[in-house]
């Protein structure tokens, strides 16, 4: 009985031994294509034998798949688990940049072990898509992966998801927006890690979701700008309210909220967590920025701990996505918009500086209360704030400007006013005149502001914006202009200068307008009516004395139908090459 006894031991312990030492197995590898569009999806779906206990946790189960290029260029991507999908609970996704035939394999390593698949390929084919976004080499503006320009045409569009399946995010609005210009969304999401997974576990639910979305938007050819901190998630006193959702964030079991930017084992969560982001949504051409953190300064880790340590922090999470996502995605993050609210580190850290503006909040605007007793109209206010901000953002720092956020109520003229319109109109121009690579991230869209936001005059800038290629652009420049009647400005650049002409308090028919600094020659003059979304006048001028000359024409009724300039104009200025 005891040498069974033993026997018996033994082999359990050997069994034991050998299931601790087993390295994980890859059951099965299934690819959604054999062959696919350049810049689409290329998914591998596992199923696996191995051991860990949370599946988010790369220490205890870490996928990787390594992609050789045509040309001989190795990408690496992180896999992902994936409860939401039932055939397969772990993935890997890809998106090809060139055209030919790449080379695969997939690792998985856990604690007693890794094993490496063997080698599958994939087709990828020539295609009309453009792929992701990046800076242009003038530093000034963004393009396409291809090499066409990209100049942004959108606002914040929320998604408001209380549960599966159910955001605000539709198709039938994508399909609106995008006829009438709109080229991006911007959008936060509720976090991952909840109260109900705890900290480093992802709701699989949220992220099934925020997979809809991408697909929405590619489907459309839109980019998505993603917000992967709101404020309030990372506060539980600053500014109150619907501002205070600390209590909702499982980050509060790791450490005190004060010490969220500087904290050691909160960081290691974040590592894992925007790990978790570039393998699951890495891979998608509609993903513009990783727009890392919205209004820091609403966080008590800035108020109550340190805004400095905040600083750090942001560039803590640009570098992870700088060092560890092979696509190079963008990068941006804000400070609230108040007009002291001037964040110089975030500007220095992130690709793109983004400065927000909220004009009641310190910025000059008419106080009295009625247009007769202001000194200078509330319109006229409104679009010098911009442009003062956004050629602060120029001058200071050589990347691409934004503004992250903007609008609401927080100004002179409310929603659904018709001033608000010509607010929101005078801002998209003037933003585009002074150098900002993206039109200002209206918030937000809603029943609240559609009346004025989602208007044909978001068409007219996309319009106008098309014909200039920004990407291409070089000795790009603030221009020096002067109008007559109210103000213009202008960018300039070796192959055309475009600007904005604008008086808020009458119209800008008849005013002449100088340009200074122009090269001499001739030059096709291109005016272009901002509200009707069409070029109205066109003529050849000349340059003298490195400056040029024209008058804004005042258009009459014409038939039995009104034809009037309006408070502004845009116009393209090209050479004429002899």
């Amino acid at each position: 009985m005891n040498n069974c006894r033993n026997i018996y031991l033994a082999l359990t312990f050997s069994i034991i031994f050998s299931a601790a030492y087993c390295a994980p197995e890859i059951v099965n590898i299934r690819a959604n294509e054999d062959s696919i569009l350049q810049y689409n999806k290329f998914q591998l779906s596992l199923d696996l034998r191995a051991s860990y206990t949370n599946p988010f946790d790369p220490a205890e189960i870490e996928i990787k798949a390594n992609f050789t290029s045509p040309s001989g260029k190795l990408w690496v991507m992180p896999g992902f688990y994936n409860y939401a999908n039932w055939r397969s609970l772990w993935m890997v996704r890809f998106s090809p940049d060139e055209v030919g035939q790449w080379v695969y394999t997939v690792s998985v390593r856990d604690n007693s072990g890794t094993t490496t698949s063997e080698q599958g390929t994939f087709l990828s084919l020539k295609s009309n898509l453009k792929g992701s976004i990046k800076v242009a080499p003038n530093k000034r503006y963004l393009q396409y992966e291809d090499g066409s320009a990209f100049y942004g045409v959108g606002f914040w569009y929320n998604d408001s998801y209380p549960g599966f399946r159910r955001g605000s995010i539709t198709g039938e609005n994508l399909d609106d927006l995008k006829s009438l210009g709109v080229n991006f969304i911007s959008t936060y999401i509720t976090p991952l890690e909840t109260m109900g997974t705890g900290v480093g576990r992802y709701d699989q639910d949220i992220a099934n979701r925020l997979d809809m979305v991408f697909e929405m938007c590619e489907e459309r050819n839109l980019m998505l700008s993603l917000n992967l901190w709101f404020h309030s998630y990372l506060s539980e006193t600053v500014w109150g309210g619907g501002n205070v959702r600390w209590q909702t964030n499982p980050y509060q079991l790791v450490c005190d909220v004060k010490d969220f930017y500087r904290d050691e084992k909160a960081w290691s969560y974040q590592e894992n967590l925007y790990r978790y982001f570039i393998a699951r949504w890495g891979y998608s051409r509609s993903l513009a920025l990783w727009f890392v953190v919205d209004e820091v300064n609403g966080t008590d880790g800035w108020v109550s701990g340190d805004s400095l340590q905040a600083g750090v922090w942001g560039k803590k999470v640009h570098d992870y996505f700088k060092k560890n996502d092979p696509y190079g995605h963008l990068t941006t993050g804000t400070r609230s918009g108040g007009i002291k609210e001037f964040w110089h580190e975030g500007y220095q850290t992130f690709d793109l500086a983004s400065r927000e503006i909220y004009e009641a909040q310190g910025f000059p605007i008419t106080k009295s209360g009625t247009l007769d007793s202001a000194d200078i109209h509330p319109l006229t206010h409104s679009y010098r704030n911009y442009a003062g901000q956004v050629q602060k953002l120029w001058a200071g720092y050589n990347k691409p400007a934004i503004i992250g956020e903007t609008g609401w109520d927080h100004t002179f003229y409310e929603p659904s006013m018709p001033g608000y319109q010509a607010q929101y109109h005078n801002a998209l121009w003037v933003s585009l005149a002074t150098g900002t690579a993206m039109t200002p991230f209206w918030w937000a869209y809603s029943g609240f502001m559609n009346d004025n936001m989602v208007t044909r005059q978001l068409l007219s800038i996309k319009n106008f914006t098309s014909e200039i290629p920004f990407s291409k652009l070089t000795g790009v420049s603030s221009g020096e202009i002067v109008s007559s009647k109210g103000d213009g400005y202008s960018i300039q650049s070796d192959q055309l200068t475009f600007g904005w002409v604008v008086n808020a308090n009458t119209d800008v028919a008849n005013s002449s307008v100088s340009l200074k600094n122009i090269e001499n020659g001739k030059y096709k003059l291109r005016i272009y009516h901002t509200w009707r979304g069409e070029f109205v006048y066109e003529e050849e001028i000349e340059a003298k004395r490195k400056a040029l000359n024209f008058t804004v024409p005042g258009l009459k009724t014409r038939g039995s139908h009104g034809n009037y300039i309006g408070q502004d104009i845009a116009f393209i200025l090209e050479p004429i090459n002899p």
